[in-house]
């Protein structure tokens, strides 16, 4: 049996008129249909203030390093979206003087990124509207429900082939 949400079907919420192959086939299009709805809330959060998502992630991924900052390639392991270009990425804060890239360590061909005092600020400003927009994305849970989303989640991280 379909799941409903709001009174609608998946299948009813994407328009799509023949049943899908399978349960496991419905469940994947639930996920990324869900993915898609809760990253389409935080870019609404991000996007007035100049920046994408993918953005967001890497000043967020610089804040939690510290003064130490990281290597290009380390912030690519830590996207929450694999498939963003780092470097294009890092080219665009850079230009909005969010973050700085220093070559001038004995290995030149790494590349350490930092996030600047402006960027820092960014984050400040929009930390209180992420946070809310946390809590809304997953108000209709309970604390059970979470830890099982959390797990089930992992599960399927942790067994998804390369």
């Amino acid at each position: 049996m379909p799941e409903r949400t709001s009174g609608r079907t998946l299948q009813e919420e994407i328009q799509q008129s023949r049943p899908f192959r399978s349960r496991s086939q419905e469940a994947t299009i639930a996920l990324m249909r869900t993915a898609s709805v809760v990253s389409r809330r935080f870019a609404r959060v991000v996007e007035p203030h100049g920046l994408s998502l993918a953005q967001y992630n890497v000043l967020r991924i610089l804040r939690g390093a510290g003064d130490a900052g990281l290597p290009t390639l380390a912030i690519r392991d830590r996207m929450i979206d694999e498939g963003s270009t780092v470097t294009r990425l890092l080219d665009k804060l850079e230009k909005a003087s969010l973050v700085t890239r220093d070559r001038s360590r004995p290995d030149r061909r790494q590349v350490l990124c930092t996030i600047t005092e402006q960027g820092e600020a960014l984050l400040a400003l929009l930390d209180p509207q992420i946070d809310a927009a946390d809590l809304t994305a997953m108000a209709m849970l309970t604390p059970e429900q979470l830890d099982a989303l959390l797990s089930i989640l992992a599960t399927i991280r942790a067994e998804m082939p390369e």
